[in-house]
């Protein structure tokens, strides 16, 4: 085998202008194609990264209202693919006024409800808990002037029995959403909280805050609303098709998702099209090229079987230069893509967002790549090494 090998590199590079029109081929059929797969994984790759990362694509929203208990919530939250939900009062009902000592104004507050869990929130944000903690939006932490750590006081007004009533509760920023979570003047505080300021804009008591007024609601609470996400983007059509059948309107953005998916599966079988087409045209070419040069070194190959060499020794010579070509034809085309990939992304630099280039490729895409050139080469390489199968050791003699 050592023999055999030592002596298919020789005669490999010692006739290497043929051994670079291979190489050259191979380059001119797989560089173009991993070009093609880059633009398609830069460009699509990245607009279905944003849909999975970006939670508010995988939000259920309610259109109207309804009346949700504690069931509706349970058995929802038990769904597989319901990754968080959490009941909504009233809007009307659900603003708080906010004010701090380093602010000179006092900003009206949209509350949203959150719990453990909470997809708008970055890993490292604190989830408020209890009566008294909260979470702004980048918006009403900037008019606020707080960060992390700082005290702001909210406040409620109603007009109950003819009166008018302020309460005031300390508040504590445990965190700052970033600005595309939640773009509006926006706190995310615990269910109770929210619960608490509907309470009192309805003139009910509420007990831990101190807030007086009339007696609270008894029995089970119903909720008008709700904030519902996926788990994944594949189950928003799902969940908003189960919703609708149980007489519950929703929205979603699966109209976005929808067309993004259907561009990558297109862009995906057109791909493959091009690159079977491709490592097809190649195969064959490679293997017509072998055949017809282990025709004519056949003198040569069966003075190899006269002094010794069995047949499977002489099959791995074609078979060893098929590798070589595929392995050095990868190279070539991975430096051609390497100086295109640089160029396209230096063009389109002012059309990438959040550092994603519109032509890349991982790793593993260039190990793949390696994988179904050695492939077709083997493929190609099993004409030649059937032709040299079949070479007697006195086919040689008799053309001297």
């Amino acid at each position: 085998m050592r023999n055999i090998l030592r002596l298919a590199l020789t005669d490999y590079f010692y006739e290497w202008q043929m051994s670079s029109c291979f190489i050259l081929a191979l380059a001119a059929v797989l560089a173009p194609m991993m070009i093609l797969f880059a633009l398609k994984f830069g460009i699509i790759g990245s607009m279905m990264e944003q849909l999975v990362e970006d939670p508010r694509n995988r939000e259920i929203r309610p259109v109207g209202s309804g009346h949700y208990g504690p069931e509706w919530f349970s058995a929802v939250r038990a769904k597989s693919e319901v990754a968080f939900v959490i009941p909504r009062t009233r809007s009307l009902a659900a603003t708080m006024q906010l004010k701090s000592d380093t602010a000179p104004r006092i900003i009206p507050t949209e509350l949203i409800p959150t719990a453990e869990g909470e997809p708008l929130f970055r890993k490292n944000i604190t989830i408020p808990v209890g009566l008294h903690q909260i979470v702004l939006s980048e918006s009403a932490a900037r008019k606020l002037k707080v960060g992390i750590g700082g005290q702001i006081d909210g406040s409620l007004n109603r007009h109950h029995n003819g009166q008018s009533e302020r309460v005031h509760v300390k508040l504590t920023v445990v965190g700052i959403t970033r600005l595309a979570a939640f773009a509006r003047d926006g706190a995310f505080v615990p269910l109770d909280l929210v619960i608490a300021t509907e309470d009192f804009l309805d003139g009910r008591a509420v007990q831990p805050l101190g807030w007086q007024g009339d007696p609270p609601l008894e029995g089970e609470r119903s909720f008008p609303g709700f904030r519902l996400y996926a788990s994944s983007i594949d189950y928003v059509a799902a969940l908003r098709d189960g919703l609708v059948a149980s007489g519950i309107e929703a929205r979603t953005r699966a109209a976005d998702i929808d067309i993004v998916q259907t561009m990558e599966q297109r862009l995906s079988a057109v791909f493959w099209f091009v690159a079977v087409i491709g490592l097809t045209g190649f195969s064959f070419s490679l293997g017509a090229n072998l055949w017809a040069n282990v025709d004519r070194k056949k003198r040569e190959l069966s003075v190899l079987r006269l002094v010794g060499f069995r047949t499977a020794d002489i099959v791995w010579f074609p078979v060893l230069q098929a590798l070589l070509t595929g392995i050095l034809g990868w190279l070539l085309a991975s430096l051609i893509y390497l100086g295109v990939e640089t160029s396209i992304n230096r063009m389109l630099i002012t059309q990438i967002e959040d550092d994603n280039p519109v032509c890349r490729l991982l790793p593993l895409h260039f190990e793949i790549a390696l994988a179904f050139t050695i492939g077709a080469a083997v493929l190609a390489a099993a004409l030649g090494g059937y032709r040299a199968a079949r070479i007697q050791p006195s086919d040689g003699l008799r053309e001297i």
